[in-house]
């Protein structure tokens, strides 16, 4: 079945090469990179000079933010839109710290929370607790990726996910030719939504950013821990900046190989997984909004679901909240077992008040809502601003984490089946992802199918980010992972060679950093002190998140 999706949706020809999931567009292309020493470009004569980007430090200061620590400090970084073009124009980018508790810190360690499209910055604040041992050593730094939170966020408009659905779920008697139609429409709403920005969101650019940070926190070399997505983010940086890697540890290992059609199966699979698991541990407690009994819980989840896609719920921010967005919620709430009490509440307070606050900020990733993102043609494609300013906290579309989301993986999506194609495969990949999860599958199914209507992908980590020649990565794959396969670890860790460590998580949960007291202490050990364990070792399952 992955195989004959993986040509369905690869449309029988052979990508041409660039980067992925965050790694797209423009950036793809350009090779090689800057003299870090002088700032001037130094693969050749036709390399932009990028010199006044790496000239940079950053200036820090007290955050401005609601509700954010004390002692968190805020700063920003500007990059270029374009790194082919850099006078298209410039972004900031939001950056955030923990200042080192050492009189005599190593440097920074910079954050990657994954998505993609969370915000760093918020990440940092509320996680706080979990990286306060890396002070020890370390001035603990996250950001805001380009087009994520205040970093120039993107946005789709507020009925994107509800659109997308119609086209991808519908009933079989829907002209696919018309779905497919209705898709071409969003991708071009979110066009207009976003701007120029929309461009330039690969994962390569990204990568690129990275290293214009590391210059301007004043380290030589980037130590970095990446969570899903920001594994991926990771081994890009390593494969184009492999002299510049210092202690790496990558955590929930992303593919760098499996088509977005095969991905998003897969996560629907490991997403149902973790709601029967999440839902067997709420049928016995008494609180449990769908009774005690787990299999007529899972049959009033998949009512819900399908209950709200038919009748949406009003909120307080202007939209209408679908079935769809439910499935994204309770995905937020199946990361971690930890996360399980919070997603009771929010369910109980959904079906037992008509409450949707609770499962909003879960769908939302956390991020504050925003009444309503910018109208159409506010921010045209094409017509940049000299510089993108950071957006204002309260300014940040309540869709962004979803439209960052479609924007990374459909700009590290080689793989574009052609109209006709797409139309005669379209109710059998419905069929698939139903199969896959009655929940989760119409959810993941329509962020792939979006891709539809966007320019195609690169396939640089399909083609490059392999055989590295670096320093040693601790790799950690946890074995019960909803969103990133334990397979996924060894299929990376084999591509990317001898400097891959891999570290068995025999746990549950989406990654292990916060669940398990030994990956926890197996990944401070390595970035702190540089002690890796041997590769193939385990951390046990009785390190699981403590409910």
């Amino acid at each position: 079945m992955l195989g004959e999706l993986s040509e369905r949706l690869r449309g029988g020809h052979q990508a041409d090469g660039l980067p992925p999931s965050f790694r797209r567009g423009a950036a793809a292309g350009a090779v090689g990179l800057v003299l870090l020493a002088t700032g001037l470009a130094a693969t050749g004569s036709d390399e932009p000079d990028l010199g006044r980007f790496y000239d940079q430090r950053i200036e820090w200061a007290a955050c401005e933010g609601t509700e954010l620590p004390k002692d968190l400090q805020c700063g920003t970084v500007t990059v270029p839109l374009d790194y082919a073009d850099p006078g298209k124009g410039t972004l900031e980018l939001a950056l955030a710290r923990y200042r080192a508790s050492s009189d005599d810190p190593r440097g920074s360690v910079v954050l990657n929370f994954g998505g993609p499209g969370g915000s760093g910055v918020q990440g940092l604040a509320f996680g706080r607790e979990d990286f306060l041992g890396l002070t020890d050593d370390y001035d603990v730094v996250s950001f805001d990726p380009r087009g994520v939170g205040r970093s120039s966020p993107v946005s789709c408009g507020a009925d994107a996910t509800s659109r997308a659905l119609e086209a991808t779920g519908g009933e079989e008697t829907v002209d696919p030719r018309d779905a497919l139609r209705q898709l071409r429409e969003v991708a071009a709403e979110c066009e207009k939504h976003s701007g120029p920005v929309l461009a330039h969101m690969g994962t390569v650019d990204v990568a690129r950013d990275l290293d214009v940070m590391r210059q301007a926190l004043g380290d030589k070399k980037l130590n970095y821990l990446g969570f899903s997505y920001g594994t991926r983010l990771g081994a890009v940086y390593a494969a184009r900046y492999p002299d510049k890697v210092g202690r790496m540890a990558l955590d929930g290992v992303d593919t760098l190989t499996e088509p977005l059609a095969e991905q998003g199966l897969a996560g629907a699979r490991g997403q149902q997984r973790a709601l029967d698991n999440f839902l067997t541990w709420c049928a016995e407690e008494l609180a449990c909004p769908f009774g005690q009994d787990a299999r007529t819980a899972r049959e009033q989840v998949v009512d819900l679901v399908r209950s709200l896609d038919d009748t949406p719920v009003p909120t307080d921010f202007g939209y209408e909240f679908t079935g769809q967005d439910l499935a994204g919620a309770i995905a937020q709430g199946l990361y971690t077992k930890e996360m399980w009490p919070v997603l009771q509440r929010a369910l109980a307070q959904l079906t037992e008040e008509g409450d949707t606050s609770g499962v909003e900020a879960l769908a939302s990733g956390g991020m504050a809502p925003a009444p309503a993102p910018p109208p159409a043609g506010e921010r045209p494609a094409g017509k940049p601003r000299d510089d993108e300013p950071l957006a204002d906290e309260e300014d940040v579309p309540l869709d962004n984490l979803p439209a960052a989301l479609m924007a990374v993986n459909c700009a590290d999506d080689p793989d574009r089946p052609d109209e006709e194609r797409l139309t005669r495969d379209l109710s059998g990949l419905r069929a698939a992802y139903e199969e896959a999860s009655p929940v989760f599958g119409p959810y993941r199914l329509a962020q792939v199918v979006l891709c539809h209507g966007r320019p195609k992908g690169t396939d640089y980590i399909r083609e490059k980010v392999k055989d590295l020649d670096t320093p040693k990565m601790l790799l950690v794959g946890t074995r019960g992972d909803p969103a990133t396969p334990y397979l996924w670890t060894e299929q990376t860790a084999k591509r990317l060679g001898p400097s891959a460590v891999v570290l068995d998580n025999r746990g549950e949960g989406h990654t292990g950093y916060g669940s398990s007291d030994c990956v926890h202490r197996k990944i401070d050990d390595f970035l702190l002190y540089g002690s890796l364990p041997p590769s193939g070792s385990s951390c046990g399952a009785e390190d699981e998140d403590r409910i």
